[in-house]
């Protein structure tokens, strides 16, 4: 079975850097498309970005030039390199799998294996 650990959340002022890490175990993530959500207090959790079983990424428009991710087959590891945080990322970050052919999507229904989130604040 698939398991997804996020970590790499903190606290960072704003213009800061963070790099997420999804670490997947149980089965290699060769097959799978993964993609990074958010879910600030009181709003509905967002999709921010995808990244295809062949590596090709996809990003909301958001979060575009200031979020990059990226996939490391030999870690079983996805990352999301955050540049340039600002107040209103804060919020708790997820990644998630889903077994898909072509493509992927950052619609958050597509997804049925998820991690357990990691924390981030972004405050002066």
């Amino acid at each position: 079975q698939l398991r997804l650990v996020e970590s790499g959340g903190g606290l960072v002022r704003p213009g800061g850097s963070l790099t997420l890490s999804c670490a997947a175990s149980g089965r290699t993530l060769n097959g799978y498309a993964i993609g990074w959500f958010r879910q600030a207090p009181g709003k509905e959790r967002e999709g921010l970005s995808c990244i295809s079983r062949t590596g090709e990424p996809l990003n909301r428009d958001a979060v575009k030039g200031r979020f990059t991710i990226s996939r490391d087959i030999d870690k079983n590891t996805v990352y999301l390199q955050m540049n340039n945080l600002k107040l209103e990322d804060t919020a708790v970050y997820y990644c998630a799998a889903e077994w898909r052919t072509l493509g992927c999507t950052t619609y958050s229904g597509a997804y049925n294996n998820w991690g357990q989130g990691t924390q981030v604040t972004v405050s002066t």
